[in-house]
């Protein structure tokens, strides 16, 4: 089989020649430490994974005013941002402090709204919040931009791809600084102390800043037919049981999600839910939304909860499964043999009849190229 056909194989729950390796996102600051000038595909061909594009292609609803952004310059994994003259963003670099900072300001008719991001050379982080007050969420509701998918840039670059691997894509996240899903998002945007909190003290708040959320996402979803991606990810970890309570996941994510992901299989979308954390307790739940696939399966040592072997039973008939590999203790810092010895555990567990993809649970940010070259050797010797 190609790459791609495994891939697909995989994710529609059956039984490929061999088990798909591959890992979730390469990070730019591992590549420049470790291989300068080396990209994601040299990455994939070096050590023999099997390759994924990542896309995020978005375009302006023109006939609403909007436009791409003129002085933006698109990050890692980052779109060309979607701006109009209601929802302009402006940027200022902070000095005198210890990590590059920097201050966001969304300028509407009605308010500016202000965030701060702060970054070193793996990744950044929130230190303002954009949402201060419960009425900035109307502004949102008001100015937003609501990008929808650029279907012809993506066709055009899959066609450059070809079959080398898997095209993977993204749910929108917020501006600035977001992710895919709509839980995740009021998280960066608010806080997720304050998130939870107002989900006892102002439910009706929570729902209506989440719906606020899906109607941009689902903006950008219902445009996306015909696009030619392989599967396009939604979710992040504050809706995690190591972040929040099933029952909060219950009420105030699932119900969201379960109709993203309906609207995206209506576009002809496959959906991988991304779980970076505690999941356990919530694998029929987040089934019940229905994905096509389910991931990352963090194993205890690294902080979350999985049993590869107990999620399989439980969920391996309906969904596909990518991730379980504890990258932390298995790629620095121990024998090639204990990596080979991981990987095989992985495969024992969640890898009988298929529908399994190996991965790293998330992405890594350091790795010893000897055993990144043990890990993807003996699953490529893992045949069924």
């Amino acid at each position: 089989m190609t790459s791609k056909q495994r891939f697909l194989t995989a994710l529609s729950r059956e039984q490929p020649d061999r088990l798909p390796v591959t890992t979730h996102h390469v990070m730019p600051s591992f590549l420049d430490q470790h291989f300068p000038g080396m990209t994601n595909d040299d990455f994939f061909d070096h050590f023999g994974f099997d390759p994924i594009l990542w896309l995020n292609e978005q375009r302006p609803d023109e006939n609403a005013g909007e436009y791409f952004d003129p002085d933006h310059a698109p990050g890692y994994l980052e779109p060309r941002r979607v701006v109009s003259d209601r929802w302009r963003i402006e940027s200022e670099e902070l000095a005198g402090l210890r990590y590059a900072t920097t201050r966001y300001n969304i300028i509407t008719p009605c308010k500016t709204l202000t965030m701060v991001l702060q970054s070193d050379e793996h990744t950044s982080w929130v230190t303002e919040r954009l949402v201060k007050e419960k009425s900035d969420i109307d502004i949102i509701a008001e100015f937003a931009t609501k990008p929808l998918c650029d279907v012809e840039e993506v066709n055009r670059r899959c066609a450059e791809w070809g079959d080398r691997g898997l095209v993977r894509g993204f749910v929108p996240g917020f501006d600035v600084y977001g992710q895919p899903g709509c839980w995740q998002d009021a998280a960066v945007l608010y806080g997720i102390e304050e998130l939870i909190m107002a989900t006892f003290e102002d439910p009706e708040w929570v729902h209506a800043f989440l719906e606020i959320l899906m109607r941009r996402k689902s903006a950008f979803i219902a445009s996306m037919k015909d696009a030619q991606y392989d599967i396009i990810e939604l979710g992040g970890g504050d809706a995690s049981t190591t972040v929040i309570s099933p029952q909060i996941f219950r009420d105030f994510v699932a119900p969201y999600y379960a109709r993203l992901i309906e609207l995206a299989h209506e576009a002809g979308q496959r959906v991988v839910y991304h779980t970076c954390g505690g999941m356990m307790p919530i694998l029929e739940d987040i089934a019940d939304m229905g994905p096509d696939a389910m991931e990352t399966f963090t194993p205890p040592e690294m902080g979350g909860d999985a049993d590869l072997a107990e999620a399989k039973r439980r969920i391996g008939e309906r969904v596909c499964m990518i991730g379980g590999f504890d990258q932390v203790h298995f790629f620095t810092g121990c024998d090639p043999e204990r990596t080979r010895q991981a990987v095989r555990r992985c495969f024992a567990e969640a890898g009988e009849g298929g529908g399994y993809i190996l991965a790293p649970s998330d992405h890594f940010f350091d790795a010893d190229p000897e055993l990144l070259s043990a890990f993807a050797d003996e699953a490529r010797k893992c045949v069924y």
